[in-house]
């Protein structure tokens, strides 16, 4: 299955950013790709971390006549293309005593026929005070609770299981190992990890965390970020990148607005799983 990672430096104009981001899924499908996906908060960088509040979308599976552009162009996209879309993350109003207040960090995921599969809430807030950079998006955010995996087939009928995870949840390997020994479901095939890492830790840690994620979980990683100088004067790190399971680095965009592309190869993870069956040796469980 031949995917591509799109590489944003959204700004806070949202039509804007979905401008950008249908033209990159336009030219992914130009060039072949089955699966696309998108960044953490493609669709807004806003000037201050709440102007996300103002921009939230209902849930469309939930209030299927509400505006909600974000949602829409993603499904349209899908189906006007012929994708599965991972469309990074957006903000999903909350409802009940923190309706207005907070928002889910939303990632969803679209067939070729534009229904959406899956929805994913961001479980791990990230909060980071070095002395000179402060943020925390528990000031915003309202945690999601459970992991959530996707059945994909590529063009040919092979079945595909993603895991989806976002941007701060790569620190937490047990997320990865619940989402692959689900009871009655395959190990995932593919996770994906949509991102807005800073410039710092990013640096430090990011492609470290990947290639770890890919090794132990002996799957192939798709990871589309942010990547440049932000209108809010945030610098994010960007390197979007493809991985295989043996932890090579498939495709790599450093910085700034572009794709990368790759082809995953079943026989290649199914040789990796038979050569080094780790996953079979697992003896410590929940």
């Amino acid at each position: 299955m031949k995917v591509a990672a799109i590489q944003m430096v959204s700004g806070p104009d949202v039509a804007q950013n979905l401008a950008r981001a249908r033209h990159w899924m336009g030219e992914a499908a130009a060039a072949g790709a089955e699966l696309v996906a998108l960044p953490e908060y493609f669709c807004l960088m806003g000037l201050k971390d709440r102007d996300k509040l103002a921009v939230a979308e209902p849930d469309l599976q939930l209030q299927p006549e509400a505006v909600a552009p974000i949602q829409r162009l993603l499904a349209d996209t899908a189906r006007e293309l012929g994708l599965w879309v991972l469309g990074g993350t957006l903000p999903m109003a909350c409802t009940g005593a923190l309706a207005g207040q907070r928002v889910r960090n939303s990632s969803c995921v679209y067939g070729p026929d534009g229904a959406r599969v899956a929805r994913y809430d961001k479980i791990h807030l990230f909060r980071y005070d070095n002395g000179r950079e402060a943020y925390d998006e528990g000031v915003v955010l309202e945690r999601g609770s459970e992991p959530v995996t996707a059945a994909l087939s590529d063009r040919r009928g092979q079945a595909w299981r993603l895991g989806l995870s976002v941007c701060y949840d790569l620190r937490f390997p047990e997320l990865y190992r619940r989402m692959s020994f689900t009871p009655g479901q395959p190990p995932c095939d593919l996770i994906a990890v949509p991102a807005a890492f800073t410039h710092t830790t990013g640096e430090a840690h990011w492609e470290l965390l990947l290639r770890a994620r890919a090794v132990e979980n002996q799957a192939f990683v798709i990871a589309p970020a942010q990547g440049g100088r932000h209108d809010n004067g945030r610098r994010t790190w960007g390197h979007s990148m493809v991985i295989d399971p043996w932890g090579q680095v498939l495709a790599l965009r450093p910085e700034g607005e572009g794709l990368v592309l790759a082809e995953l190869d079943t026989d290649r993870l199914k040789s990796v799983r038979q050569q080094l069956p780790a996953l079979q040796h697992r003896l410590i469980v929940d």
